[in-house]
């Protein structure tokens, strides 16, 4: 099943981003080889596609997963929560209807 992982950001979280995001994208990476993953992004902190120095304000990874436990274990060991860059981390089963 798919699974939703909505994360927010602490203030000013860019420095942190920067730091963690190598290894972050790692594991994304794996999930995409692995045909496991559906989207990931992060939503900028303000309207546009480059916030530059605004940074942003958290993530969407819609990954599939055997559980919630699952999806929940590997949302705690994002480098990003280890990093001190989300405040709040949401793992919310998905289920993709379009396209």
């Amino acid at each position: 099943m798919f699974y939703a992982i909505i994360s927010k950001d602490v203030d000013n979280s860019l420095p942190l981003r920067k730091q963690a995001r190598p290894e972050h994208l790692a594991r994304l990476e794996q999930l995409r080889d692995q045909g496991r993953l559906l989207m990931a992004g992060p939503f900028p902190a303000v309207d546009a596609e480059n916030p530059g120095d605004a940074g942003f304000q958290g993530s969407l990874v819609v990954a599939e997963f055997a559980s919630w436990e699952a999806a929940q274990q590997w949302a705690d060991d994002d480098p990003y929560v280890k990093a001190g860059v989300y405040k709040d981390v949401e793992v919310l089963p998905f289920k993709a209807v379009m396209p």
